[in-house]
């Protein structure tokens, strides 16, 4: 099974949060209503200093694919 790269989240346990899982290389949930970002990997301390630099745009291609379902459902 080919899984997108990003999925949108939904509990009912969190009515007021928004989850973005990305399913590539870093796996990760992010809750985009506080940034806060659950990682899904293990990392060596090479690969954090990584990840911080990277970080920022996987942020924003969350945001953006977020935009784009919520547009889609808009319609």
């Amino acid at each position: 099974m080919e899984l997108p790269r990003f999925l949108l989240g939904d509990n009912t346990d969190h009515p007021d949060d928004i989850f973005i899982i990305h399913t590539e290389y870093p796996r990760f949930i992010i809750n985009l209503v506080n940034d806060e970002v659950e990682w899904l990997e293990e990392f060596s301390r090479e690969d954090e200093s990584d990840l911080q630099s990277e970080m920022g745009s996987l942020i924003e291609a969350a945001s953006e694919f977020y935009d784009r379902e919520v547009s889609r459902y808009e319609e």
